[in-house]
């Protein structure tokens, strides 16, 4: 599953980066040719979040599915 999502403010990296740590899967953050593990708080804030990013999900979670509707961009 691949999303185009936009953090607003570092209180939505956090938010993510916690309910991401709750999925037993894989879930990567990319943009142009950076990829970092969604997992990781420092990985996240280290990208450019003034533009849109990917989100890839290598499983299914009902609640990070939720999650990623309120930062995603259509």
């Amino acid at each position: 599953m691949t999303n185009k999502i936009r953090f607003r403010e570092t209180e939505d990296v956090k938010e993510f980066v916690a309910a991401a740590c709750r999925c037993d899967f894989d879930i990567d953050v990319c943009y142009n040719r950076i990829t970092v593990d969604a997992k990781s708080i420092l990985g996240v804030l280290s990208m450019d979040l003034s533009h849109d990013v990917e989100v890839r999900c290598h499983g299914e979670d009902e609640e990070f599915s939720r999650l990623l509707k309120k930062f995603t961009v259509s």
